[in-house]
């Protein structure tokens, strides 16, 4: 099995037109600060290694950096913590990355393969709490626009995307073309095994993949 890094994988993602924030990689304090400026505050800023697939566990995540000093702050906080959760992890460096509206809604588009069915693309609502709300729905690759209207639509918190509170719904189209792309990338890269797109920030501009995580055969 190789793991690969948020990195890496969204460079597959970018490959099959699937909307990723913007970031670049930086392996020491001073270039992360350099690069933040380029990208332009805030930023998030993220662990990069492939011993360490759920960063936000480790410590290895940190949002909202507004400014050089706080950038080069985190920089070594992520790594003290990365390397207190595992002293041999292989460390690639700190994805530095555009910063979204935290309070946008957030979606997860997944794949694994089933023994029976083969592989199988999954959506629901994402963030911190996927695992908690398991609000999700399941269709066998490949799928169509019906079967990514579908699955979108039979989520319990469908209506969050629908727009609550003043929001306006999200855009709809950005949301089925992506679950259409991924059900095209899963069925193309025939030895990826495992994928979680989580967060997908999904508004009424369209989506943007903040994080991914792919497990090859």
């Amino acid at each position: 099995m190789k793991k690969l890094t948020e990195f890496e994988a969204k460079k597959i993602l970018k490959k099959y037109g699937i909307p990723v924030t913007k970031e670049v990689l930086a392996k020491t304090p001073n270039e992360a600060a350099k690069l933040a400026k380029k990208i332009g505050y805030p930023v998030a800023m993220k662990i990069q290694s492939p011993d360490m697939l759920h960063k936000t566990d480790v410590g290895g995540v940190v949002l909202d950096v507004k400014n050089d000093k706080e950038v080069l702050e985190a920089y070594d906080r992520i790594i003290k913590n990365a390397k207190k959760h595992d002293s041999k992890a292989k460390i690639l460096g700190i994805v530095v990355q555009e910063m979204l509206d935290i309070n946008e809604r957030k979606c997860i588009i997944g794949s694994n393969k089933d023994p029976q069915f083969g592989p199988v693309i999954m959506f629901g609502l994402g963030g911190i709490f996927v695992e908690v709300l398991k609000d999700v729905s399941f269709r066998i690759i490949p799928i169509e626009r019906k079967d990514a209207k579908e699955m979108i639509s039979e989520i319990k918190t469908y209506e969050i995307l629908k727009g609550v509170r003043g929001q306006k719904p999200i855009n709809f189209k950005a949301l089925e073309d992506t679950l259409l792309k991924v059900s095209k990338m899963v069925w193309k890269e025939k030895n990826l095994d495992e994928l979680d797109i989580n967060p997908l920030f999904v508004g009424e501009w369209g989506v943007k993949a903040a994080d991914a995580r792919m497990i090859f055969k």
